[in-house]
């Protein structure tokens, strides 16, 4: 048997850090680390140890940790923000620091997850930021770095709000089938396929840097759940 594989979640507090806390329980094979601002209601069977911590002592804690990958699913609004200044404190600024501390304490796998239509020269500022976060974390030179550019998130959030997202969700499924060809990048996603796309990424091992879009992303968590499957039945015989 493989040793445990040892992932730092950042960002457990949105929609793909609850989404991968959740799924804690199934991954025999992984230690699931997570760093965070504030408390979690944790779901019953977490597997998860989490560490308390005011976002500047992060990059301190992410190298007493050492963990083996990071997840970085760090991400607000402009609404919740407040502010342009304080949406790019957290969607870039703080992004960076984290991969700053991951590059600093030589770990192996980043993942970054941003967004479908990310792009520094964009006039949409979400985008230009997420873009931008993606040029610089490029920049780092990290030993493999996976960016995960997922389309509308499909999921429930906890205590976050936001009236034209859940309206999207409702039609999205029927919006999929039109999107076709190079459109495709743009089709919705369940919450739960993104957090095992980033999961399985976590784990991969060839160095380099990978974009993923829709395909690639579901691609990737029909992998991992396979090779999951397998690993249950293999542990049942």
């Amino acid at each position: 048997m493989s040793e445990a594989r040892r992932i730092l979640l950042v960002g457990a507090t949105g929609l793909i850090g609850r989404t991968i806390i959740e799924r804690s329980p199934d991954l025999h094979d992984i230690i699931l680390q997570g760093v965070a601002r504030r408390e979690i209601a944790f779901p019953k069977g977490t597997r998860m140890e989490l560490v308390l911590a005011e976002s500047e002592d992060w990059p301190d804690i992410i190298a007493q940790l050492e963990p083996d990958a990071v997840i970085c699913a760090l991400g607000t609004t402009h609404r919740k923000a407040g502010s342009d200044s304080a949406f790019r404190e957290v969607d870039h600024d703080l992004v960076l620091e984290v991969g700053k501390a991951a590059k600093s304490a030589s770990i192996k796998n980043f993942v970054y997850i941003s967004s479908v239509g990310a792009d520094p020269f964009s006039r949409n500022s979400y985008l230009r930021v997420k873009g931008e976060t993606e040029k610089d974390l490029r920049a780092l030179k990290l030993h493999r770095l996976d960016i995960l550019r997922p389309g509308l998130l499909r999921g429930k959030r906890q205590n976050d709000v936001r009236p034209l997202e859940s309206l999207g969700q409702m039609v999205a499924p029927l919006g999929n089938l039109f999107l076709q060809g190079g459109k495709e990048k743009y089709r919705s996603i369940k919450a739960t396929d993104l957090a095992d796309a980033a999961l399985a990424l976590a784990c991969a091992k060839a160095r380099g840097q990978f974009v993923h879009e829709h395909e690639s992303l579901m691609r990737t968590t029909r992998e991992f759940r396979r090779n999951l499957a397998a690993m249950e039945a293999e542990e049942n015989e």
